[in-house]
């Protein structure tokens, strides 16, 4: 007896602190402040059937299928370089995206494509707000997806309550256990496939499964493997609220008309519950079922207003408008509107939607012309790389006949996929003499390149100093593909004097 006194003893004060801390919580939560530390409260979201879940199964189809049948396209290069249409190739240091290479020293044409896709979603949200997130987001294909395998083994959102209340038994532990081993097939696939970027894909298909893939394409595989298996099955949700920025960023990216997913408060409120045969004077449409929160699959009451944490999936317009058909009341109590109409309509002012205005015209604007500047660049993009290095030690040379020489270095590299003859040319200076190391001095300077080839090709330049007007002579050198007629042009300057500030 005198243990058990010693040991309840003991335990009053660990027992009074955590009665502290929980009124210390309560008191917290009272004041309408969040902890610092908020476990996270499992999300159910039922079942709904509609037009809106309709599009999102139909976009997680086309979303996948791409991403799966992607690698497997082809596009006919030539000679020796892969014919899969999209591939990250860092073996030959370069991006291929159907007829389009991408070198390193092209850098500026991928930035190019970042800034459109970024001006593309603003766009997009500017007119139809995260629309991106509830339709085209990674997160939510997949999430989506891992939901359907979820809802297939253990049930609607009632029966999956159930079940994780439930103590363990061979038949919960066959269905979690089976659901789990699903994911891992799916979050596998999705891995495996996106490695099928950066590998020959036909290739990467044949050897993966018998080990002999390379050690790469098993490392980012299990790595892809993992993070989809624990974003999409376990963390959901939290990637939206916490993990990505973009919640954040699209506050600055809407407006007041901007259309989201809303709840017509000048038509919903005052809620409550309504019974058959009551009437509907003095009151909103909304009878407080809750439904459009059980649909939710971030666990949201849309009815809060606009919150960070809505994907605007448009998943609760489907399950409210089930309800209003069955007790007789118009659909569109949630629907795609915004807040400046939810005002004009309380104060009897007609409703409109301004897709063109002053924001969505700047997005616009400003995306054409990235998509010009693109599209230019694609046109002019050389298949070939000139670059000229002048010696600066020294910058000159005084020959015994008074005639001044300078050295370049001209670096050539062929970027085509088959042979090409070049002839390297130089201008600027009449009269001048131009010979290269290890050709001929009487013949014009002439390289073969073979594909993904460079040359260094040491380029000597005599003048007459007296006929210089300049002690600094713009030049430019040129290489001419001799079957095309194709110049590319490099400028340098020729030295004829002395210049201690070059």
């Amino acid at each position: 007896m005198s243990s058990l006194s010693d040991r309840r003893d003991a335990s009053a004060p660990a027992e009074a602190a955590a009665g502290i801390a929980r009124a210390d919580a309560e008191a917290v939560n009272a004041a309408g402040n969040r902890p610092l530390y908020e476990k996270r409260q499992q999300i159910y979201p039922k079942a709904v059937s509609g037009p809106w879940r309709t599009i999102k199964w139909a976009a997680m189809i086309v979303l996948l299928a791409i991403y799966y049948a992607t690698p497997f396209l082809s596009w006919p290069r030539g000679g020796t370089a892969p014919d899969q249409a999209i591939l990250v190739d860092f073996g030959s240091s370069r991006i291929y995206l159907g007829p389009v290479s991408i070198w390193p020293q092209e850098i500026h044409l991928v930035t190019g494509i970042l800034v459109a896709s970024a001006l593309g979603l603003f766009l997009a949200t500017a007119l139809f707000g995260r629309i991106w997130c509830g339709y085209a987001c990674p997160q939510t294909v997949w999430t989506d997806l891992f939901i359907a395998v979820e809802r297939l083994l253990e049930g609607d959102r009632n029966a999956r309550i159930r079940l994780d209340r439930q103590p363990w038994s061979v038949n919960k532990a066959l269905r979690k256990g089976t659901k789990h081993l699903i994911w891992l097939l799916i979050a596998l696939s999705t891995g495996g496939w996106f490695v099928a970027y950066f590998h020959d894909a036909r290739e990467l298909a044949r050897t993966f499964f018998i080990g002999e893939a390379p050690l790469t394409a098993y490392l980012f595989a299990g790595l892809l493997t993992a993070t989809t298996y624990v974003l999409a099955g376990t963390m959901r949700e939290q990637v939206c609220t916490y993990m990505c920025p973009w919640p954040r960023i699209q506050a600055a990216m809407l407006d007041r008309e901007a259309l989201s997913v809303t709840y017509r408060t000048d038509r919903g409120d005052p809620r409550g519950a309504h019974k058959v045969g009551q009437s509907w004077e003095g009151r909103g449409d909304c009878i407080d079922c809750r439904q459009c929160v059980a649909a939710c699959p971030t666990g949201i009451d849309i009815r809060d207003g606009m919150q960070m944490e809505c994907i605007n999936c448009a998943l609760c317009i489907d399950a409210c408008d089930e309800i209003m058909v069955k007790i007789d009341r118009p659909k569109g109590l949630i629907a795609w509107d915004n807040v400046d109409n939810i005002e004009r309509r309380q104060a009897g002012q007609p409703v409109r939607h301004r897709l063109i205005r002053g924001r969505t015209i700047f997005y616009a604007v400003a995306l054409a012309i990235v998509l010009g500047v693109m599209a230019a660049a694609l046109v002019t993009k050389s298949d070939t790389t000139l670059d000229v290095l002048r010696d600066r030690a020294p910058l000159f040379v005084q020959l015994s006949d008074g005639s001044v020489r300078n050295a370049y270095t001209v670096k050539l590299f062929n970027k085509a996929e088959t042979d090409r003859s070049f002839v390297i040319g130089f201008g600027g200076i009449e009269d001048a003499e131009v010979s290269a190391v290890g050709h001929p001095h009487d013949q014009a300077v002439r390289v073969t390149l073979a594909p993904d080839t460079p040359i260094s090709i040491r380029l000597l330049v005599h003048a007459e100093a007296d006929e210089l007007e300049e002690r600094s002579t713009p030049v430019r050198i040129t290489a001419t593909d001799t079957a095309t007629g194709e110049t590319t042009t490099t400028r340098s300057v020729f030295i004829a004097g002395d210049r201690e500030d070059d």
